[in-house]
């Protein structure tokens, strides 16, 4: 082989090297850093979820989530912050961030409980039968590691939690409607009528399927799959994911609150 062929089967077999351990393109969206009191957590917010995204932005960019204690901690499942009325100054003791104002929810199939999920936190769906997120609180999933038999198991779980809340959005709306009917439907019409509602849902949309990028990403890095398809999940952690398990293994009370706080300091939008 000459030299110049040489240096071209180089060159192309680098190619190949390089190209075969790429990373590929980066998500997009917007970069935000968290400061806490145990470390620094990035976080990158889905241009697929606008609403959640342009929220979570107004929100650092008007220092809302400055000085907030992560406020419910559950090891192996999840760290809950955003509660303004946690600031040691300038809210009212005792007021619910949750209660305060919502939003649409975003619920993308595409995006699931992995570790590292950043989604928002809502109120049940027997008073948010549209499962609207809270506008200021918002959770980091630490999770945990699962078998393909017990994600098995989860799909059967996430599919009746979805027919669930389906029902109860479509029999609040059927009531509200029935309400100015004259005569007024039967609670059993009404229920009738939900049913058939929820069923052409699940036939538009079909059973709730894990991928396998899905799956294997819970049987290797953790996550929470139970709440998939109920919570709008719109970001995820890009840098310090020891920080998310150092926050989640500090100790609790009996409301899962930090016994000592850990706030975060400061929260800004940074280049990626």
């Amino acid at each position: 082989m000459n030299k110049s062929l040489k240096y071209l089967f180089i060159v192309a077999l680098l190619f190949v090297v390089v190209s075969c351990n790429a990373i590929g393109p980066s998500p997009k969206g917007t970069y935000v850093l968290l400061k806490t009191s145990m470390g620094d957590i990035k976080l990158l917010l889905y241009d697929e979820t606008p609403m959640h995204r342009d929220n979570f932005i107004n929100l650092v960019n008007s220092n809302v989530y400055d000085d907030v204690i992560f406020h419910r901690v559950i090891s192996a499942f999840m760290i809950q912050t955003g509660d303004a009325s946690t600031k040691q100054a300038g809210i009212p003791v005792g007021l619910d961030s949750l209660a305060n104002y919502t939003i649409p929810a975003e619920i993308e199939t595409k995006f699931y409980h992995k570790k590292g999920a950043l989604a928002a936190a809502r109120q049940a769906n027997s008073i948010n039968p549209e499962m609207r997120s809270s506008g200021t609180q918002f959770y980091i999933v630490q999770g945990s590691v699962y078998t393909d038999s017990k994600l098995d198991q989860y799909e059967t779980t996430i599919n009746n939690n979805i027919k669930q809340a389906m029902f109860i959005k479509y029999m609040y709306q059927v009531t509200d409607s029935a309400f100015n009917l004259d005569p007024p439907l039967s609670s059993a019409t009404i229920q009738e009528i939900a049913s058939e509602k929820m069923f052409d849902f699940l036939a538009e949309n079909g059973e709730y399927k894990m991928t396998d990028k899905q799956r294997q990403d819970y049987k290797t890095i953790g996550g929470t799959p139970t709440l998939d398809g109920t919570y709008t999940v719109f970001g995820e952690v890009v840098e310090g994911l020891d920080v998310v398990d150092k926050i989640a293994a500090v100790a609790t009370d009996g409301n899962d609150k930090p016994k000592e706080d850990v706030r975060i300091l400061d929260a800004t939008i940074v280049k990626k």
